[in-house]
């Protein structure tokens, strides 16, 4: 805050974590987390008199997370005497409209890989769409100190109140790209914050703590960050050239950007993001040390699986194995499977119903405890479980039914803002 920001702007979401948080409206950070942080945010933003702009709240930005988190501002403004307008903005979409949108040819692929179909839609039980800089403006055009965004184009959250100021769109974008994810373009790099300034023809960027520095292998490593075009930046409404950017070092500490232009595109597209639930998961966590077992392991695995199928046949279960120290994170893609001494397997089974999740995955488990295969040198324990009870329900299962683009009429016909005081 030394540094005399004049907003502060934070992009707290990601469907990087997957869909359950859109699906199941649960935050993907805790209450205490969130409150503590937006806290010292809010109180930093009241004392140096500038808006605080925070977008994507709860991880997927629906309805139910906006609600969350201004409940928590108000009981902050509550706690600590503050004086403040809050702003909220809505990004749940109608199913209806996006039906709408569907039968009139206005939802094309993102990256999804398939078309969006009203069958789709029917099961989507949360659908968002991400909101570009034009209604975080519209909460700014009507005074508001605090704003609580539902899902938002990363860059757009910080590029927002640079924009309303009257920068170069092109400019604060591509900085709020770099931005978005805070001290990850500094040295060494960190989850802590950023700065950047915006002038009319660059930005500059520096850490906010003294313990780092921004440098153009950094800040230019960044911009390559999530990109699979290293100089197109799409985004609601428009498309970056980012291929005359030019990185400076100034000092020790700053990186001077230049270069970037905006085109607008002819039609104006928001992504949609929907989830739909897909059962439920039980889980069971185990070791397995036994050398004949861990060399046998594939047969043993797909004769417990082909037996499982077959015991709960009508009903459908959904069957996987992850074996970590051989292959639990890259599956059929790891190149070097050589078996160690020790493996974790993690049985995951995923139903209709709980019930038949767990009984699937409990079904399996014991199968296993007590497996008999070819080789095998002892009858019992081929599992070693670190949690009693062995088999552990998760919950509701959700699943991407809309990963899509939209063509909408306005840039803000979608996101309604709401304005109180406190």
């Amino acid at each position: 805050m030394s540094l005399k920001p004049s907003v502060i702007a934070v992009d707290a979401g990601s469907t990087d974590p997957g869909p359950h948080y859109l699906g199941s409206g649960k935050p993907l950070v805790s209450d205490v987390s969130i409150k503590r942080e937006l806290t010292a945010l809010i109180q930093a933003g009241r004392n140096a008199d500038i808006p605080v702009i925070v977008g994507s709240v709860g991880g997927a930005g629906s309805s139910v997370q906006v609600d969350r988190t201004a409940k928590l501002v108000r009981e902050i403004a509550q706690e600590t005497g503050l004086k403040l307008k809050l702003a909220t903005i809505r990004s749940d979409i109608p199913l209806e409209r996006a039906k709408r949108a569907v039968a009139a040819g206005e939802v094309i692929d993102f990256e999804a890989g398939h078309p969006l179909t009203l069958e789709a839609l029917d099961e989507t039980v949360t659908l968002v769409a991400q909101m570009g800089h034009e209604p975080i403006c519209a909460a700014l055009d009507a005074g508001a100190d605090v704003i609580i965004a539902g899902r938002a184009c990363d860059d757009s959250v910080i590029a927002a109140y640079p924009i309303w100021k009257g920068a170069d769109p092109a400019l604060a974008i591509h900085m709020g790209k770099i931005l978005e994810c805070g001290a990850f373009s500094a040295e060494p790099f960190a989850m802590d914050v950023m700065l950047g300034t915006i002038h009319d023809d660059s930005f500059v960027l520096e850490p906010g703590s003294i313990k780092r520095r921004a440098s153009v292998k950094s800040v230019s490593a960044h911009s390559l960050y999530e990109r699979e075009n290293p100089f197109k930046q799409g985004g609601p409404g428009h498309e970056i050239d980012l291929s005359a950017c030019s990185f400076e070092q100034i000092g020790d500490r700053q990186v001077r950007v230049t270069g970037a232009k905006l085109t607008e595109t002819d039609d104006y597209y928001v992504k949609l993001e929907g989830a739909r639930l897909a059962g439920y998961r039980s889980i069971s966590i185990a070791g397995v040390r036994c050398p004949t077992t861990i060399e046998a392991l594939d047969g043993i695995l797909d004769q417990l699986k082909a037996g499982a199928l077959d015991y709960f046949a009508p009903s459908a279960i959904s069957v996987q194995f992850h074996v970590y120290g051989r292959d639990g994170v890259m599956k059929e893609l790891e190149q070097e499977r050589a078996l160690q001494r020790e493996v974790g397997l993690v049985i995951e089974v995923t139903a209709a119903t709980q019930e038949l999740a767990h009984a699937a995955c409990h079904q399996i488990s014991g199968a296993m405890l007590h497996h008999h295969y070819e080789g095998i040198i002892n009858p019992s324990g081929n599992l070693a479980f670190p949690y009693s009870p062995s088999d552990l329900d998760v919950g509701p299962v959700y699943e991407f039914s809309a990963y899509h683009l939209m063509k909408v009429d306005t840039p803000t016909e979608l996101f309604p803002v709401s304005i109180e005081d406190l």
